[in-house]
């Protein structure tokens, strides 16, 4: 099988979700680290056992810790996922209001049993389209609203004759994972959630995307959202910015072109 041209740049360690699981309502709580925490989770968990009800999987916690975080730190990322409330939409469009944890028990020698709630199973039951995760850049985002905006791009990436969308704001905000009440004036928005998260898709991500905001006279009523996959050079660029520090990133991508107008 020929491989896609990221493939052939280091774009290779990957993990793939459920579509239904990208783009969820009432996801604004969630931090950048509960959303990593939740995918290592569904990608550990990932099988035909995954749909049936009760299943118990188990995990180290060190897969799900980064570098010098504490347990207090990450046992509070798993309360989040199991008390907040989400609205996933089913293949049949069927809205489902669920956790997307169910229980957990942590060992003291460090070793976690989890499963997923009933409703949640009854999602990824009927799925049949999913994204393709970098695993590395997953680890490697700054900003909870790049990660959703990736996770959002590696959605539409393969659709075919489609490269651009139209959103309103609300459904931009549900997207980036920009919580209720936070970021309301389209200034703080731009600034603090679009244009940040923006830039690091691009720097770090095999995927370019620019967004550009909908105006009826002078008032901004929604973003129109376009992407595609880097060409070979830009994917080695773009590697080697996943490799480099994180610290000094922002000073290196200053050059780069505005991305919204």
């Amino acid at each position: 099988m020929v491989k896609k041209s990221y493939e052939l740049t280091g774009y290779e360690s990957e993990m793939i979700k459920p579509n239904e699981l990208i783009e969820i309502k009432g996801s604004g709580q969630l931090t950048l680290q509960d959303r990593r925490v939740f995918n290592v989770l569904l990608n550990n968990a990932w099988g035909k056992s995954i749909i049936n009800h009760g299943e118990v999987f188990t995990i180290d916690t060190s897969e799900l810790k980064e570098a010098n975080q504490t347990n207090q730190r990450l046992k509070r990322s798993l309360r989040r996922l199991m008390t907040t409330v989400i609205v996933a939409t089913k293949s049949n469009g069927d809205d489902v209001e669920t956790q997307l944890l169910g229980s957990r028990r942590i060992t003291p020698a460090g070793v976690m049993t989890y499963s997923f709630p009933n409703e949640l199973a009854e999602v990824l039951k009927d799925s049949s389209v999913f994204a393709k995760l970098d695993l590395e850049v997953m680890r490697s985002f700054s900003s909870k609203y790049a990660f959703a905006l990736y996770e959002a791009i590696a959605r539409r990436i393969n659709l075919r004759h489609k490269f651009t969308e139209e959103l309103d704001i609300e459904d931009m905000r549900d997207l980036l994972g920009v919580e209720t009440g936070k970021l309301d004036e389209y200034r703080n928005l731009r600034l603090k959630a679009i244009e940040p998260a923006i830039a690091e898709v691009n720097a770090i991500t095999p995927y370019r995307v620019t967004i550009k905001p909908i105006n009826k006279g002078r008032k901004v009523i929604g973003f129109k959202m376009f992407w595609s996959v880097k060409d070979k050079a830009a994917l080695m660029q773009s590697y080697k910015e996943l490799q480099a520090a994180k610290v000094g990133r922002k000073a290196r991508q200053a050059g780069e072109e505005d991305v919204i107008i």
